[in-house]
């Protein structure tokens, strides 16, 4: 069984553990996810199945993309994701992946989304500069002032933070867990925040590296 889904983070919540502490939890839609394609390793040199998630409207398709769709006989979706497998054998073309039934209260999970665009942003905000004097008479208090030296190398190095484009941009976490199953609507609580705006898009899979799994062995 592939480990691994397309999600949409819908709110945070809490519930309170045994010990009384609260455990803000982050709810996310899993699935459903019909395998739309599934390539092997014989054909295409290795060993996927493409899902799909949230059906979209057949006149927001162009017509190669609408042509795969019907020749998979599933709907048009609107996220298309690859995922690598050992064996397609146990996947069918049309298959729905459900993931309350693909996860479980205890799991471990890495989350990739994209997080919140913060627009044009100074160094101040986007990369935690200090600032200048706050001082009467100070003409630089957020300014980016000298950016390279003037003699010598007289250019910029790479890796010098400037001022620019800040969030929107693919955050993985790793390591969550899984504290709560809802089978019935496929829904996943997941421990802490997670990236991106409620309705964003997520994908889901398996932790690759669980410590606790790990400390254990």
């Amino acid at each position: 069984m592939v480990k691994a889904i397309l999600g949409r983070k819908l709110r945070m919540t809490q519930v309170y553990g045994e010990d009384g502490r609260r455990i803000p939890l982050t709810a996310i839609q899993v699935g459903p996810c019909p395998i739309v394609q599934i390539k092997t390793a014989k054909n295409d040199g290795y060993n996927a199945v493409q899902i799909g998630f949230l059906a979209a409207k057949e006149q927001r398709v162009n017509q190669p993309m609408l042509g795969h769709f019907k020749k998979a006989k599933v709907d048009p979706q609107r996220i298309l994701r690859e995922i690598r497998v050992d064996s397609v054998e146990d996947f069918t073309v049309g298959q729905v992946l459900l993931g309350g039934s693909i996860f479980a209260e205890g799991d471990y999970v890495d989350v990739s989304g994209i997080s919140k665009g913060k627009g044009f942003q100074g160094g101040m905000k986007r990369h935690h500069w200090t600032g200048g004097p706050m001082t009467h008479g100070s003409m630089s208090h957020r300014v980016i002032g000298s950016n390279s030296p003037g003699t010598g190398q007289s250019r910029l190095f790479k890796g010098k933070t400037f001022p620019g484009h800040m969030g929107h941009e693919k955050v993985t976490l790793q390591n969550i867990e899984v504290v709560r199953v809802d089978a019935a609507n496929n829904i996943l609580y997941i421990r802490g925040g997670i990236p991106g705006p409620e309705g964003g898009i997520v994908f889901v899979q398996q932790s690759a590296k669980n410590k606790k799994k790990k400390a254990k062995e």
